[in-house]
C-alpha cells in the first residue's frame, strides 16, 4: 500500500512538472502495487482450497435415497 501511495505522489509530482510520460509510468506502477495489495488482502480473507476440499469429501450419512 505504501508503494501505491508513493507511485501516486510521484505521478502528481511529474504532472506538476508537465512530464506526462513519467507521470503515466509512475501512476501505472502505483496502480499495479495497489492491485497486488488488494489481491493479497482478498486471498487472506477467502477460505483456503484445502479446507473446501475436505468439506466436499466428507460423506453425508444423513442423505439416503
Amino acid at each position: 500500500m505504501i508503494l501505491a501511495a508513493v507511485g501516486g505522489v510521484t505521478a502528481a509530482f511529474f504532472v506538476f512538472r508537465v512530464d506526462f510520460d513519467n507521470a503515466f509510468v509512475a501512476a501505472a506502477g502505483g496502480a499495479v502495487c495497489w492491485f497486488l495489495s488488494y489481491r493479497q488482502q482478498l486471498r487472506e480473507q477467502l477460505p483456503k482450497e484445502d479446507d473446501e476440499k475436505q468439506e466436499d469429501e466428507a460423506p453425508d450419512e444423513d442423505v439416503r435415497s
